[in-house]
């Protein structure tokens, strides 16, 4: 069975066996139940999410149960999954992303929700402030100051002597993103062109112009681009356009480079949030936590591809070199 489906048990009572979800069966033995809401369909995040309950010492089907739903980035999805995980009535709904974050507040105002991660949380009306976020959400941001900026700055070094970039980025893209690669543009003295994503179809052409008018591309975080993540690695590709990314699973597609705060780390960290609410605190007093540690991944097969040739001082310091 599928991991990411429902999970059934059956349960004899005097009679014939009675198919009960697992989180109705949890009730019963009254395990806590985690609902947990995946807007993007990467499964290793749900796994890093698993392993860090299990580092706390929790076990699925004994000390916690848990009910997961995946809209396998079909954002649409993600209200309606909301909803489904609600009415199971779960101790704590965790979010994996902005756009589960946003489903999840906008499906219950009591249940707590603890976001794994999501870009400018205040902005998206997640949280009242950072420090104290008030409500029944809290969680972890994947925004760090100056954070969009060194980007850039990488960027500079994996394709140096050029003046001309460009930044690729939806709508739902937050515009602190924006306005901070502005600002770093102009403290690097580049030309910065605007490519906008509006829709998956605009994306080999956003790169189509990027190759005609600039040297790289900075991408922006936004769940539109991401869902759609393997198709921007491909125009990257086509067109030969260096792009650096804001994390490791482009990359891992076939991304030049990245750089930003592990998201596996995010879903490993998220189960400490969950533990502190399943011991009673309250999500609005757990301020909204902020990254710490970043991870810079270079993937050099697709800059042989691309014909750079990657300098010593960018190769030495990845935390991940992808042949």
């Amino acid at each position: 069975m599928n991991r990411r489906e429902n999970v059934f048990a059956l349960v004899v009572l005097g009679g014939p066996a009675v198919a009960l979800p697992f989180a109705a069966l949890a009730q019963q033995q009254r395990l806590p139940v985690i609902g947990y809401l995946d807007s993007s369909g990467v499964p290793k995040w749900f796994d890093a999410f698993q392993n860090g309950l299990t580092e706390l010492g929790y076990v699925q089907g004994r000390t916690v149960a848990i009910e997961s739903r995946s809209a396998d980035g079909r954002a649409s999805r993600l209200a309606d999954l909301a909803a489904e995980l609600v009415r199971l009535h779960p101790t704590v709904l965790v979010a994996s992303g902005s756009a589960a974050a946003a489903a999840a507040k906008s499906a219950t105002a009591t249940i707590p929700v603890v976001f794994t991660f999501a870009t400018d949380p205040v902005a998206l009306g997640l949280v009242a402030s950072l420090a104290r976020p008030g409500g029944n959400v809290t969680g972890q941001s994947n925004q760090a100051p100056g954070l969009v900026g060194k980007r850039l700055q990488v960027l500079t070094e994996v394709v140096p002597g050029v003046s001309h970039f460009g930044v690729v980025w939806s709508p739902s893209s937050t515009q602190v993103d924006f306005r901070e690669i502005q600002a770093a543009a102009v403290t690097l003295r580049l030309v910065l062109d605007s490519f906008e994503v509006t829709q998956p179809d605009d994306i080999d052409a956003a790169f189509k112009k990027a190759a005609d008018r600039t040297s790289g591309v900075a991408v922006l975080s936004g769940p539109l681009i991401f869902t759609h993540r393997e198709r921007v690695v491909a125009a990257a590709a086509r067109h030969k356009v260096p792009a650096i990314y804001y994390d490791e699973a482009y990359s891992e597609s076939g991304g030049l480079v990245s750089y930003g705060p592990s998201i596996l780390g995010f879903h490993r960290r998220a189960a400490t949030l969950v533990d502190k609410i399943l011991k009673g605190a309250k999500p609005g007093d757990l301020p909204v936590e902020q990254p710490t540690r970043f991870e810079l991944v270079v993937n050099r097969k697709t800059a042989k591809a691309m014909g750079l040739t990657v300098p010593q001082s960018v190769i030495l310091r990845p935390d991940q070199v992808i042949e």
